[in-house]
This record gives structure tokens, C-alpha cells and sequence, in this order.
């Protein structure tokens, strides 16, 4: 049964993301879905106000424990412990969670010019590594639960690096 949701945003600022994952609608939705904590990484965003802004967690109406916050040194403790992420389509935030074999709905800000996210987002769902939507086809998009039957995320491989230099150099 999945557990926890990480929203995040980065060092970005994404109001309509954090009010969407903030919003009553969103949260009974997790909840509808056996979700039992929201954690959101909000950045610059403001948080809504039926949400404080808090590093304890808040029991709110949903039904949902949630924990909001702005920054941490690392999100890699709550990408580990998250069953699934909604994320904004920062490259670094995608492929940490891909790298951890998250469930990922990447949400891509529509409100950016020269959208280089869009593109990467839907080159990645068309790979079924993730999943990509705006915010205001985020509800629908977790609904139709797609991010269930994701492809694993292509694992680096560390060794291409020292093979290249030992056949360079002879070994």
C-alpha cells in the first residue's frame, strides 16, 4: 500500500504546483488513492493558507500527514523514502528520482518561455520512464495512475569510463 508523496519544486519557483499540491482537492485525491503523507518542498513558493508552512507534520481534514518546507541540503533522504514524486521538469530533480526507481509525475511549467522542459518531460514519458503533465492535468494524470506501470530507468553504467582508459592504454 503506497505511503508517502514528495512534491518538489527545487530551487525553482513554481506557485501553481505548491498551490495545486497545497489545495484540499489534491490532498483528499492522495488520500483517495491510500496515500498517507504529503510532504512538499515548496522553494520561493508561497504556501497556501490551509496549509502551514511547517517542518512538523500537520494533520489536516484530508486525512493526509503533511510536512512542508523550503529547502534542505539534500532531497535525496525524502526522494528515498517517497512511493511517489511529483516533481517540476528541472533535469536535476528528474533524474535523481529515476536514478532511485521512483514512481514520477513530472509536472512541466507552462508559464517558462523557451519550455526546454516540456521537451525533456515528454521525451522521458514517451520512454515510459515518467510521467508528464501540466498542473492542470495533474488531478486527471494521477487518477489514471499510469505512473503504476513505469519502465525502470536505465542504470549508468560506471565501467564505460575505465574500459575506454584501459584500452587506450593497453590493459
Amino acid at each position: 500500500m503506497p505511503g508517502t508523496v514528495l512534491v518538489t519544486v527545487g530551487s525553482t519557483q513554481f506557485d501553481k504546483l505548491v498551490a495545486a499540491a497545497s489545495s484540499p482537492s489534491l490532498q483528499h485525491l492522495l488520500n483517495s488513492l491510500g496515500y498517507s503523507h504529503l510532504i512538499i518542498q515548496h522553494g520561493k513558493s508561497p504556501i497556501s493558507s490551509t496549509t502551514t508552512s511547517t517542518t512538523d507534520s500537520t494533520s489536516l481534514e484530508s486525512g493526509l500527514q503533511v510536512i512542508t518546507y523550503t529547502y534542505k541540503s539534500s532531497l535525496r533522504e525524502d526522494m528515498e523514502e517517497a512511493d511517489l514524486i511529483i516533481s517540476h521538469a528541472g533535469s536535476g530533480s528528474i533524474l535523481e528520482a529515476l536514478r532511485l526507481n521512483k514512481k514520477l509525475v513530472v509536472v512541466v511549467n507552462e508559464d517558462l518561455m523557451d519550455n526546454h522542459q516540456q521537451e525533456l518531460g515528454d521525451a522521458l514519458h514517451e520512454q515510459h520512464y515518467l510521467v508528464c503533465c501540466t498542473v492542470s492535468t495533474l488531478e486527471k494524470t494521477l487518477l489514471a495512475k499510469e505512473y503504476e506501470s513505469l519502465e525502470p530507468f536505465p542504470q549508468p553504467d560506471t565501467t564505460r569510463f575505465s574500459n575506454f582508459l584501459d584500452a587506450r592504454m593497453g590493459f
